[in-house]
């Protein structure tokens, strides 16, 4: 999987040279735009868990290692997330990578589901025009996984994200329900509210906090709450080459309700925006 993420990071350094190498046809028209549709929101960083509102064009590959209460380890590698691209003015559409799932020791290991994100940018304003953006999503995930690492039937996740700055100061955050296209009772309708709050710091340091709760309704943990306090820090951007830029974050997911079916997780989260 990291091969992978290293054949994507030079998909995106191949897209930033075609940019140098003419100064007009599709690349140059496509990348204008995307600057100018950035350029009208907020220049926050994307959280570690949580799904930012921002429109985002990158590619990005994290790492969760999850401890269950049994004490068994399962690590992610991809935990869906992909491609990120901005094809049009307000609009951002990612293609996830299917994340590979390693259990220890006994369960067999396998790809995840296969899941895409299309963003709507409703509102927005940056820095000197409000400090603010709000966002719909529309989130699919397909049964693909392997085994028993996915859902049995196709999950719609209609979510509403929103953001506002005060200087170095920002909050993001996401609402949304799941909603199993079958067999309800088994997979559960999940509400999830995350929030983040990020303090930016010389400009490259972004220490954050997030509170990810997720109420199950139906299907196995029906009627519990659960909550992740999630501490972390977010490095970057960094620009390596012409559009081409680099962001690296982690942090640790911590149960705060006696409701947890893991608990503990470090998270690594590298990011290639261009």
């Amino acid at each position: 999987m990291r091969r992978l993420a290293l054949v994507f990071a030079a998909f995106v350094l191949c897209l930033s040279s075609k940019l140098s190498a003419a100064q007009d046809g599709f690349f140059a028209d496509w990348f204008s735009m995307v600057s100018d549709t950035q350029a009208a929101q907020p220049h926050w960083i994307t959280p570690l868990a949580t799904t930012t509102p921002r429109l985002e064009q990158e590619f990005r590959y994290d790492t969760q290692w999850q401890t269950h209460n049994s004490g068994v380890v399962t690590d992610n590698y991809g935990v869906s997330k992909g491609l990120e691209i901005i094809p049009a003015n307000n609009v951002e559409v990612i293609v996830a990578v299917p994340p590979y799932v390693v259990n220890n020791p006994d369960s067999p290991n396998g790809f995840g589901d296969w899941q895409f994100l299309v963003k709507y940018r409703m509102a927005a304003g940056n820095e000197e025009h409000g400090n603010y953006i709000l966002t719909a999503f529309f989130q699919m995930s397909l049964p693909t996984g392997q085994y028993e690492q996915g859902a049995l039937n196709p999950v719609i996740t209609p979510t509403f994200a929103y953001g506002k700055g005060f200087r170095n100061l920002d909050v993001q955050g996401t609402l949304g329900i799941s909603l199993p296209t079958g067999n309800v009772s088994a997979i559960g309708r999940n509400l999830t509210w995350n929030n983040t709050f990020q303090y930016r710091i010389f400009k490259k340091i972004w220490p954050e906090t997030e509170l990810n709760l997720t109420h199950y309704y139906q299907g196995e943990h029906s009627g519990h709450t659960l909550l992740y306090a999630t501490p972390g820090v977010v490095l970057g951007r960094f620009r390596l080459w012409d559009r081409l830029a680099f962001t690296v974050g982690g942090g640790y997911e911590i149960a705060t309700t006696s409701f947890h079916p893991t608990n503990h997780i470090p998270i690594l989260s590298v990011r290639f925006p261009f």
